[in-house]
């Protein structure tokens, strides 16, 4: 198998991503308006940390209709929220969470393809749904253009719509992605991708990449990322800039080719110095002379990665 990781993997919100989405419309079903989707969306998101909550109680805010906190509230990984308020039921999350209620599939048909990424229902039938956009890193077409150049494989896997992540991949000139994934689901492209002989790195930040960070060959968490991010990624990035996450794979890459280096250079000098010293070509004195000057050699080698990370972090 292959020494160097051949593939990364790249999750969007947060990643590619600023991590803080905004409402740009509202559809709602025939039997309702917008600001009743937005509002019964706000409640149930109301005790959310997620970047999808924040965007919905902005759009609450923004026209001004009350957000009551809700009787309970469950956060379901890669699906949404569940959430009880006045006796019914309010589920804010996309069609994975909702494919459980009864004739479900047949309302979700109502709705346009472009009616939105974040669906609402209330009482067992849908209400609307919100269609997001969030702000792609302006470093993002950059980095992935760099992992590209290095000869790795790009790929991006997402829990959003299909449309979503199409648009974000052909902005970043990815051929591969997944969208509408579980956590469960993108540990298992990981794992796929590992069976298949790759060596995978994962770059994510959320909740959801905690599985694939840690089932990665290695596993690289954002600055900003949650505390299970960074708890499972092998690699912390001290910023969010992912053009550093090019540089270490970079860096990474020529390390590793200074080591085998050092490695294999010590291995053959010590070997032909025992062998000459054995038939007494070199006296054990110039033998030593020659190990210890070996020995400088590799090690000035080695020390070349020094001045290039310090450039880096303070260029």
């Amino acid at each position: 198998m292959r020494g160097h990781i051949d593939t990364v993997v790249l999750d969007k919100t947060g990643t590619l991503t600023f991590g803080e989405p905004y409402v740009v419309s509202v559809t709602p079903c025939a039997h309702t308006d917008a600001a009743t989707v937005v509002q019964l969306a706000a409640i149930a998101e109301r005790p959310s940390e997620h970047p999808l909550a924040k965007a919905v109680l902005k759009e609450a805010a923004r026209l001004k209709v009350p957000v009551p906190e809700p009787d309970t509230f469950k956060y379901l990984p890669g699906k949404g929220v569940r959430a009880f308020w006045e006796g019914g039921e309010i589920l804010v999350g996309n069609s994975a969470l909702l494919s459980g209620i009864a004739d479900m599939v047949s309302q979700l048909r109502s709705l346009p393809e472009e009616g939105g990424d974040v669906l609402v229902a209330y009482r067992g039938r849908l209400v609307g749904a919100l269609r997001t956009e969030d702000v792609l890193r302006p470093e993002a077409v950059e980095a992935v253009a760099r992992i590209r150049q290095m000869g790795m494989q790009a790929m991006l896997l997402t829990g959003d719509r299909g449309r979503i992540a199409q648009e974000i991949a052909r902005r970043l000139g990815v051929r591969e992605f997944g969208s509408d994934l579980l956590p469960e689901q993108k540990l298992e492209r990981v794992r796929e991708l590992i069976r298949g002989g790759k060596r995978v790195a994962m770059v994510g930040d959320g909740i959801n990449d905690a599985p694939a960070l840690a089932e990665a060959t290695v596993g690289i968490a954002m600055g900003s990322g949650t505390d299970l991010a960074r708890h499972s990624a092998g690699v912390l990035l001290l910023g969010n800039d992912l053009v550093d996450c090019a540089e270490l794979l970079k860096t990474a890459r020529r390390c590793r080719r200074i080591i085998l280096f050092n490695f294999s250079g010590t291995l053959v000098v010590d070997a032909v110095g025992v062998v000459l010293a054995a038939m007494g070509v070199i006296t054990p004195l110039l033998a030593a002379v020659v190990h210890v000057s070996s020995e400088m050699a590799f090690i000035l080698n080695a020390a070349r990665l020094v001045p290039a990370a310090s450039l880096k972090r303070h260029g």
